[in-house]
């Protein structure tokens, strides 16, 4: 059904969609504002390839799948795409504009899907330009590993978008999941108010990050503490995601604590600064 799709955002998420999508097949177009960014994300791809080949995991080589991506800066590499992705920072302003950009080069008739984490996707397809082409694909870090893809329709979605949205999960051999248009989906929903509890648990002393993450992952049976994934996935994020959420519900189990302001201030976001709440300075 689909054959090249668009990805506009290389960062860490859109990286893996776009590592996913020519894993399975797709031709892709990889496309930044800047070289420097799309060059960063080219890296990420080939490191990651090259540790699936090492361990066996690619039924072609690392070299045959990177041939299906073409990096680019011009928007206009995604004139003939037939499935849009959008991977960039979470700020509808800078989403609006780019969506702008994009309406003037794709055809209104091609889906697009947006990775946002937390903004309220009806209010995102407004400003797309194309609400009933228009539909949130939430996938998970890291994404070649994740199996799990929220599918969000807005309200003015169509059926037929949530339908292409269902076709390319499973090109890309995920498992769809499909909810409301509600705040932080169905994951985060859960799965942010535990991290920030942990957090509250460090900020008041109650026991170290290492203490926090053993007890979890020993007494709740999960593979990574709370305190460790945050650092993964960027306290910046954790943060971020929370605030809106908050300011969202005004439900204080999103209102993130004091300690994570001043971490994210002080530039400690996790393992992609070397510091958040574990140093890894020394690791890796």
């Amino acid at each position: 059904m689909f054959k090249k799709i668009a990805v506009f955002g290389t960062g860490s998420m859109g990286s893996g969609i776009i590592q996913t999508a020519a894993t399975n097949g797709l031709q892709v177009v990889a496309i930044d504002n800047e070289r420097s960014s799309v060059d960063r994300g080219k890296k990420i791809i080939e490191k990651s390839l090259a540790r699936f080949e090492k361990k066996g995991r690619l039924k072609e080589s690392a070299n045959e799948i990177i041939g299906r991506i073409e990096f680019a800066t011009d928007p206009e590499r995604a004139s003939n795409a037939d499935f849009v992705f959008e991977a960039i920072f979470e700020d509808i302003k800078i989403k609006a504009e780019l969506y702008k950009k994009i309406n003037a080069i794709v055809p209104e008739t091609v889906p697009f899907a947006s990775n946002t984490s937390s903004l309220s996707m009806t209010a995102l397809a407004k400003a797309s330009g194309r609400s009933s082409n228009f539909v949130g694909m939430h996938f998970f870090n890291p994404v070649p590993m994740m199996k799990l893809v929220e599918i969000i329709p807005a309200l003015q979605t169509a059926s037929k978008t949530v339908e292409a949205a269902k076709s390319m999960a499973e090109i890309m051999g995920k498992t769809a999941v499909v909810c409301k248009d509600t705040p932080g989906f169905i994951v985060n929903r859960i799965l942010v108010p535990y991290m920030l509890e942990a957090a509250r648990v460090y900020d008041a002393e109650i026991a170290s990050p290492e203490q926090i993450d053993t007890a979890m992952k020993l007494g709740a049976g999960v593979p990574m503490g709370p305190l460790e994934l945050m650092d993964f996935t960027g306290v910046d994020i954790a943060y971020f995601v929370g605030n809106i959420l908050y300011d969202e519900t005004k439900d204080k189990k999103f209102l993130p604590p004091n300690v994570m302001q001043k971490m994210v201030q002080a530039g400690w976001l996790g393992r992609k600064t070397g510091k958040g709440f574990y140093d890894y300075s020394k690791k890796d």
